[in-house]
This record gives C-alpha cells, structure tokens and sequence, in this order.
C-alpha cells in the first residue's frame, strides 16, 4: 500500500462558475488524467471522498453563512451576495465534497492507513472567511480541516502552508488570533485581493504566529525555496507541528493566466520535499494538500503531477 493517499469526486465538475469563467470543471479532469495517464495514480491509495456535514463546517463558518450559501444555491442566484463566487445549482454539493474530501484525508492520515494525501478538489477555499465567500470559494476546506484534526484527534499544533499566487486572506482571519494554528504564505503582492503585508503577523494568542511574504510579480522557485528556508523552517522548529496542511495553488506556476510568478515543475517538487522533510520530522509524515489554484489546464496537470510524485517519493 502506498504512503500517499488521493482523494476526489466527478460531481465537483458539476459547479459550473459560467462559460469562460478560469475556475472550470475541467481543472480537476486535467489533474486527475495527467495522474492516471503518467501511472502516478496507480501507486497511489484511494481515499472514499465524502460530504462535509453542518457540524464540521460550523467549525469555522457561521451558522447563518451556511444558511446563506444554501439559500443563494436554491434561488439560483449567479454569484453569492458576499463576493466573487459565480455558483450554480451544484455549487453547494461541489464545496461540501472539496471540504469533505479533505476531513477524509485527515482521518486517513491520522488511522496510519496512509502518511500524506493530495486532495484534488474544487472549488478551492483559501479566500473563503467565517461568514463571507468570495475570490471563487464558498468553503474553507483547508481551515475546517484544521478545526477538524484539533476536535477529532486532539491536534494541538497545526501548521499550514499556502503557496498559492494569491494570498490567503480567509484563512489568515479564521486563525489570526489563535495560536494553535500556524499560518504561513508565499503569494504575489501587489495583487488580489491585496491582503497579506509583511506587518500583518497576527494578533492577541496568534501573535507571531501568521507569517506573511508577499514577492513582486516574476518571482521566481528560488526565492520562494528561499522563503520557505529562512523563514518558515525557524518557526516551524519551535511550533511543532502534530500535522501539516498545505494550500496547494498552482497559480504561482509559470504561464498561468491568472498569476505572475514563475515558479516551474521541479520547483513544486523541491518545495513538496521540504514539507514532507518537515512532516516526518515532527509529526510522523502526516501532510494533507488541497488543490486551491491553477488556472492553466496543462500547467496545472504538470505541476500537480511533480507535487504528487513529491509526496510519494516517486521522482
């Protein structure tokens, strides 16, 4: 049995953002055919996704945010009141499976079953706050993961990681002020949606423990590797984390449409070795990724597929 796990659901492609719209449902059917076609998949352990439940989801969203999502889904409303997040009839099923898919990974990696897990799923979550979804997120996925290790398995200290072009405001605000959580991002600046300064280093209980590098458009893999050396491995050495969970965007690949980082395949490769370098050193490899962006259907897929070669120690 594999150490990496892959967990995903064909009725995400049924939340259809609108023609054109660069959060499409083939992103998903790249990913996961680039993985099969290339034998990847074949290696790997396959995760049963599922919906995530109101009670896992009211770990981090509110109550009436729920309500909101399910009431804007019905009336058939474009896009949710709160944001940049074109929806249809299935958005709702779509988000619960992104976020659920994940809460499965968790438990697989936390029953020994599996070390880490790749969870290809969308619509992605990371601008997704409490009561508000915008920038194509509805759901969090990788901020209830987090509540969701800490209330089910007793996670003391989680880590997440959020190399995505664009900075992840929403889930900087649902832990900006707990320092159980340490959240740390490479993201373009200035770009959207024009969070994540360099000052902004959390508050109260999570003071120190938010960790911001925001890099001009043209960034480059070696600077990103950089970052992540100087400033995540210093904090990570003292916050030891009991599971790791990272943001993985694609966006910040070269050529994407929607970012202007150039970070190429071999990058996400050497960045995917240092986390699982940090996984087996302080948590016993449990390392859970979550698609979030990758606008570019063959850099996505490519990109994806180095990630998850990483992973599994198959490069």
């Amino acid at each position: 049995m594999s150490k990496t796990g892959i967990v995903s659901d064909s009725r995400m492609t049924q939340h259809h953002p609108g023609a054109g719209h660069p959060e499409q449902p083939a992103r998903i059917t790249a990913v996961m055919n680039r993985l099969k076609d290339s034998g990847v998949a074949h290696e790997l352990t396959v995760i049963s996704p599922r919906l995530a439940q109101d009670d896992q989801l009211l770990l981090v969203h509110t109550a009436s945010y729920l309500q909101l999502v399910t009431r804007e889904v019905a009336a058939g409303y474009g896009q949710l009141s709160t944001g940049d997040a074109d929806i249809n009839e299935h958005s709702e099923e779509a988000a619960r499976l992104a976020t659920g898919c994940a809460l499965a990974a968790v438990d697989a990696v936390f029953s020994g079953e599996i070390h880490n897990a790749f969870c290809a799923i969308r619509p992605p979550g990371h601008h997704a706050s409490q009561a508000r979804g915008m920038g194509f997120c509805l759901f969090n996925s990788v901020a209830v993961a987090a509540r969701y290790a800490q209330s089910v398995y007793g996670a003391e200290h989680v880590l997440i990681v959020d190399w995505d072009v664009h900075h992840g405001n929403g889930t900087q605000d649902v832990f900006y002020e707990d320092g159980s959580v340490l959240f740390f991002s490479t993201h373009q600046s200035p770009w959207y949606p024009g969070t994540g300064a360099a000052s902004e280093t959390g508050e109260g209980k999570g003071s120190g423990c938010t960790i911001n590098c925001p890099l001009p458009a043209g960034t480059g893999g070696g600077v990103v590797k950089g970052a992540f050396k100087e400033q995540l491995m210093p904090a990570v050495a003292s916050f030891s984390p009991d599971l790791i969970l990272l943001s993985a965007g694609f966006d910040s690949r070269m050529d994407d449409p929607l970012g202007h980082f150039c970070l190429t395949d071999e990058d996400f490769g050497e960045l995917t070795d240092m986390m699982t370098d940090i996984a087996e050193k302080y948590c016993d490899g449990r390392l859970v990724s979550l698609l979030e962006g990758g606008y570019n259907l063959d850099g996505l897929a490519r990109a994806a597929e180095a990630h998850v070669r990483a992973l599994s120690g198959k490069q």
